[in-house]
């Protein structure tokens, strides 16, 4: 794109961006969850607020709705262990379960972590550390996760063991940081919308803002 181009795209975003945050107060939301984001030097997967369309919410890092994704820092409490955030509980999950996990005997792998290290992790790096554990699993040849001993697929077209857990993780969240529900149930009836791009036809735990939708209207009856 060249700079005239680039120009008048940013130029039509704001105005975009003015408009859905005259939008947001005219209906009680608060304006700056729509303040338009400048495109240059953003990352490459960042969805900015301004691309929200009438009636939607981008969950934006960039603000308090961050406090909804899987990388906040989010502590709690599930079957007895602590976990620092949904992310960390996520990709705990690729890494070998103990000495006798077949994870741990594949010729040539090395772990750079160990689960219990990940699961205090939030963030790019919980996510940087399921990375190095999945180019693991592609070399090992495997497609399966494990919890309390239990081996599950980790990628399924059906809602299997793997989306019942993120689910639970996310309920836990909920339920133990109460500004994770503050800010769910402050969004309303707005569809809400993810704030990086989503690989195509993603197994249902990706979506976790669809599932935060779901569990808002739980809470809004």
């Amino acid at each position: 794109m060249d700079s005239r181009w680039r120009r008048a795209w940013v130029t039509a975003t704001c105005v975009a961006g003015a408009l859905a945050c005259a939008m947001a107060q005219q209906v009680g939301y608060p304006a700056h969850w729509w303040t338009p984001v400048p495109a240059e030097g953003a990352p490459a997967w960042e969805i900015l607020p301004q691309a929200a369309k009438s009636g939607e919410v981008i969950l934006s890092k960039r603000n308090e709705l961050g406090i909804l994704s899987n990388f906040a820092a989010t502590p709690f409490t599930l079957r007895g262990k602590r976990y620092a955030s949904v992310e960390g509980f996520w990709q705990m999950m690729l890494y070998p379960e103990g000495p006798g996990d077949p994870r741990t005997k594949a010729p040539g792998i090395v772990w750079a972590h160990t689960r219990e290290e990940v699961a205090q992790m939030t963030a790019f790096e919980a996510k940087d550390a399921g990375t190095a554990a999945e180019e693991n699993m592609r070399k090992i040849g495997i497609g399966w996760v494990t919890f309390e001993g239990k081996r599950f697929p980790y990628r399924s077209k059906q809602k299997g063991v793997h989306y019942r857990l993120i689910l639970e993780a996310m309920r836990a969240k909920l339920e133990q940081n109460p500004e994770v529900r503050r800010i769910l149930l402050s969004t309303g009836n707005l569809i809400l919308r993810p704030d990086h791009i989503e690989e195509p036809d993603p197994p249902a735990e990706w979506l976790y803002f669809k599932i935060w939708m779901e569990i808002r209207a739980g809470l809004q009856h």
